[in-house]
């Protein structure tokens, strides 16, 4: 799952030279939806391996002891008992009192939803959330990275955890779901790129303002993640 994403989220390099590859007129992916809230994620523990030893062919290994065990909880694992056992017993306390417990990570996700009214399978989608003051001046502005995939005519949300804040006076341990007082709210599409190699881009977005953070993102591997922030 991850190098198949990876492979297409590479692909910008190659027309970084190669403008005639890029449309820059009408867009036929549309934004159904957006929202962003704050939330709290705890990251997970880091577990201990089993240090247990190979059980060894005693009597209560052979079959008709494994069978009274399952029937008799209470009946002792005869490898527990085993010197090698008791060591690895004792060595697992010690490596799980070096664990710490994960600290909890305040942040926010951010929310869209997209249509895609073409005719084209889309594959990947640079977009942004912005926040706008009533001088109309954009107090904030996140970038992210979506490898994604979206059939003619189908809808998808695509969502990003991000440390970076809607604005200076919004934290995540106390923000609500209410954007900040006198501030309004646009996604843009930046890029999109579809699965038979054309890309539409936004006139007035420059790919290389983000070269840097995109080749950063796209060089550790992906878990499982949708979007990354740029």
């Amino acid at each position: 799952m991850v190098i198949l994403l990876l492979v297409p989220l590479m692909m910008p390099f190659f027309f970084l030279g190669q403008t005639s590859a890029i449309s820059y007129g009408e867009n036929s992916t549309v934004v159904v939806s957006f929202k962003w809230s704050p939330v709290r994620r705890i990251p997970r523990r880091q577990e201990v391996p089993n240090m247990a030893p190979p059980p060894e062919m005693t009597a209560g290994n052979k079959n008709g002891g494994r069978i009274a065990r399952i029937n008799n909880p209470q009946i002792p694992d005869p490898n527990e008992q085993t010197i090698d056992g008791r060591s690895a017993a004792m060595e697992k306390i010690v490596q799980e009192s070096r664990v710490a417990n994960p600290k909890p990570i305040d942040g926010f996700l951010y929310e869209t939803r997209l249509r895609n009214a073409g005719i084209k399978p889309i594959e990947i989608v640079f977009w942004e959330y912005a926040f706008i003051d009533q001088a109309n001046t954009v107090v904030a502005r996140h970038q992210f990275l979506c490898g994604v995939k979206i059939k003619p005519g189908k809808e998808k949300d695509v969502s990003v955890f991000s440390l970076l804040r809607p604005s200076d006076v919004i934290n995540a341990a106390s923000a609500g779901d209410k954007s900040p007082t006198g501030l309004r709210e646009r996604v843009s599409l930046n890029r999109v790129e579809y699965a038979d190699g054309s890309i539409w881009q936004r006139r007035d977005w420059n790919f290389g303002e983000i070269k840097m953070s995109y080749k950063r993102v796209i060089e550790t591997p992906w878990e499982g993640e949708m979007c990354r922030g740029l």
